[in-house]
């Protein structure tokens, strides 16, 4: 639970969630402010994550769903790491054949976890995000 621990001494994380199933983006905000991260915008789709980039939001870390409509989490983290995006981005899927889940991670990946995530993945997660 090291995120935790080093959270005690808050660090000002923005995150992006993008899920096109609002339970699960309900899911995982409150999983993050649970940990307390406040700072957080949703996206439904990955051309909406891929707009809010374009507007100028930068995150610390990106949820980002598989399956979703108009621009699925493989073209979109596709191309927000065309764009220069070097967000901690966290593939979320709740299933996958492996051929799946690796072109997913190939697309730019920093992690993946299976739907749902739970306090302890998304601690794995965070864990990962260098911030200065």
């Amino acid at each position: 639970m090291e995120f935790a621990e080093a959270a005690g001494g808050k660090r000002n994380i923005r995150a992006l969630v993008v899920d096109d199933d609002t339970t699960i983006r309900t899911i995982h905000c409150r999983l993050l402010q649970n940990l307390g991260i406040q700072d957080l915008d949703v996206a439904i789709n990955g051309k909406e994550a891929i707009d809010i980039h374009c507007s100028g939001r930068n995150f610390h870390l990106i949820l980002m769903d598989l399956e979703m409509p108009i621009i699925n989490g493989i073209e979109a983290t596709k191309q927000l790491r065309a764009m220069g995006v070097r967000s901690t981005i966290a593939g979320v899927s709740t299933w996958s054949s492996e051929q799946r889940v690796q072109e997913f991670m190939q697309a730019g990946l920093d992690d993946y976890q299976a739907k749902p995530l739970t306090s302890a993945k998304l601690i794995s997660i965070l864990n990962k995000i260098n911030i200065k």
